[in-house]
């Protein structure tokens, strides 16, 4: 009778997780979807609707939760909902950091989205402060925790442009991820 009641309740809870429309936010799949998101209005819209359901506390969810907003700011034409979407993703941003201050990936996403907003708008306090941090899980890769994939791509983008000085790129060079 016990194993009835199991299974029963076992099919209740699934059926009602898939009537709320709850979906597992895997870091993959954030990662992939995330990179679309940002080349694509469309990804992003999906992107957009699928982070915005998320209540969890995850500092890296978050995270991509916080990047789907800034996001969202790329494609809207209305200056207010751009701002919007900006201190959302701000707000987002520093609740990650508060729950996982030395995390390289929420500090990657957060400044790759401080190093494109607009200097003027002084929303891009945390730059040297998230590169080094950056920089520092790169230096110890892979014992900082993040996976090869995802350091190579840090790596990367660290060295376009004027992200990084020349001394932190020929470090960043030199490291063999």
């Amino acid at each position: 009778m016990s194993r009835f009641l199991l299974i029963t309740l076992l099919m209740v809870c699934l059926q009602m997780a898939q009537a709320a429309g709850i979906t597992n936010y895997k870091l993959p799949e954030l990662r992939v979807e995330y990179l679309a998101a940002s080349k694509d209005e469309e990804a992003a819209k999906d992107f957009y609707a699928k982070m915005e359901k998320y209540t969890g506390k995850d500092p890296v969810v978050l995270g991509y939760k916080a990047a789907s907003e800034a996001v969202m700011a790329k494609y809207a034409w209305n200056p207010y909902f751009k701002m919007k979407h900006l201190n959302t993703a701000m707000d987002l941003f520093n609740e990650a950091v508060a729950l996982d201050k030395d995390h390289p990936e929420i500090r990657f996403l957060r400044f790759v989205v401080e190093y494109h907003v607009p200097r003027y708008l002084n929303m891009s306090e945390h730059l040297e402060e998230d590169k080094a941090i950056i920089i520092e899980s790169l230096v110890e890769h892979p014992k900082s925790g993040i996976n090869t994939q995802l350091a190579r791509t840090m790596r990367d983008v660290m060295l376009e442009r004027d992200r990084s000085t020349e001394e932190e790129k020929k470090l960043l060079k030199s490291l063999k991820i």
